[in-house]
């Protein structure tokens, strides 16, 4: 469905790297805006004679209760059934909108971000997320008028809720390891932070036979990755060493991200799972292409691993979808991010942090080794990532800033690389620096950061 005269090559004035995402009550974040995306979206998605149906699902944040009912509106305001599942992760709402045989799926975060933020993440009935030109399109429609071509009072939708969700999707993800696996002498911390995944991923684990130790636990509309999960995986570091525990597991807000602490507290980030899934599919034959996708962002010691292990490592711009897209595009299976996003499409087509954890619990068990000796998989070489707020509308035009990046390059000389862009899902600037010289990338990038501020 394409609307006429639509110019597929504009920028996106509502949708980000990762859905629509801003500061609750401002911006592209408010109760008329995400209504007017149910309705464009339903719009979108309307095609044939048939029952259309969303599945909607939401994180734990506060203003969860403002954008489910705006959406639903929305949707039933156009002929569309919604099915609404409450706090479950991303990668279930995926799943859940294929196997429901669903026309869309939605899914209400700000994934990482704390509760200040909130966003939608839209799903197609493939259970993969949209690509930008249906995103356009979507676009066009919200900015459109709606008095027009709206179903007669007797065609509108209905709501209501699935109570067996959870069921459902715990199943999915124990049916990603083989039969009889078992988790029993494990003790394990797992940390949901006070996200989408407080109720599934303990008991994911514990099915399983784990010894779970869960925090993060506790949501209360506020504390959605606040100083714990993925994006804080300190907390997990002090309590896989305060509990002894084999492994700590450290998901964000939506548990589409896994980060890893061994036994000792050390903690592995996305580059080193996706190397040990690589090297492990491989050597199993799972791994399709012979290739792995990882964006842009992901160390030098992971491709030069992978290069040592006869793999190929395809880079992407940053975000998960952008990942997806490339191995949808290639014909392979596996690809991620070093922030956590590990894509295993065999089994899902989203980035899912509890998929991801048990293939890494499935090495430590097969193996018979500490998490400390089979993680991590590669040195990585020296790596200083930093964020920074900017004031100017495009601070990487600024010639303050342009004076700083060349200069950093060119001190570099030849012996790492630089990497700054403005994130698509906060008001930051990300600056990285990796090279052999520690001390000279942490001044590089603090050099950087300084012009942003000076911009």
């Amino acid at each position: 469905m394409q609307q006429k005269g639509l110019n597929l090559n504009k920028k996106h004035k509502y949708f980000g790297t990762d859905g629509i995402r801003g500061k609750v009550n401002a911006s592209s974040m408010t109760a008329e805006t995400v209504m007017r995306v149910g309705m464009a979206a339903g719009r979108y998605f309307t095609r044939g004679e048939h029952r259309h149906r969303v599945v909607i699902g939401k994180d734990t944040r506060l203003s969860g209760y403002v954008f489910e009912p705006a959406l639903t509106a929305g949707f039933v305001a156009v002929g569309m059934d919604v099915i609404m599942v409450g706090p479950m992760p991303t990668p279930a709402i995926s799943m859940l909108t294929k196997s429901m045989r669903a026309d869309l799926g939605v899914m209400i975060t700000a994934s990482h971000n704390t509760f200040h933020d909130n966003g939608i993440k839209l799903f197609g009935p493939d259970g993969f997320k949209l690509c930008d030109a249906a995103e356009l399109e979507i676009e066009a429609l919200m900015d459109s008028a709606f008095s027009d071509g709206l179903p007669k009072p007797h065609l509108t939708g209905r709501a209501q809720r699935l109570e067996d969700v959870s069921g459902r999707y715990i199943e999915f993800v124990k049916n990603t390891v083989e039969p009889g696996f078992s988790l029993e002498g494990l003790k394990i911390v797992v940390d949901c932070a006070n996200g989408a995944a407080y109720k599934v991923a303990p008991t994911v684990l514990w099915e399983l036979g784990a010894e779970v130790i869960p925090i993060g636990v506790e949501p209360n509309g506020f504390n959605i990755n606040k100083d714990c999960g993925s994006t804080y995986p300190e907390l997990i570091a002090r309590n896989v060493r305060k509990y002894g525990a084999d492994l700590g597991l450290a998901l964000d807000g939506d548990a589409d991200r896994l980060i890893v602490a061994d036994e000792q507290g050390n903690i592995i980030d996305g580059d080193q799972l996706l190397a040990l899934a690589a090297g492990s599919w491989q050597e199993k034959g799972k791994l399709k292409g012979n290739a792995v996708v990882a964006s842009v962002m992901s160390n030098l010691g992971l491709e030069h691993y992978l290069k040592g292990q006869g793999i190929d490592l395809i880079r992407t711009k940053v975000g998960d979808r952008y990942v997806l897209e490339a191995l949808r595009d290639k014909g392979l299976n596996l690809g991620g991010e070093q922030s956590g996003h590990i894509i295993f499409t065999d089994y899902v087509s989203t980035g899912d942090g509890l998929i991801a954890a048990l293939q890494v619990l499935s090495e430590l068990v097969s193996r018979q080794i500490p998490a400390s000796e089979l993680l991590p998989v590669f040195e990585a070489v020296p790596q200083c990532l930093k964020s920074v707020k900017y004031k100017t509308a495009k601070p990487l035009e600024n010639p303050i800033v342009k004076d700083a990046m060349a200069a950093a390059t060119k001190q570099l000389d030849g012996t790492g690389r630089i990497l700054v862009r403005q994130s698509g899902t906060e008001d930051v600037i990300r600056v990285m620096a990796e090279g052999e010289d520690e001390g000279l990338i942490k001044k590089l990038v603090d050099d950087i950061c300084t012009a942003v501020k000076a911009a």
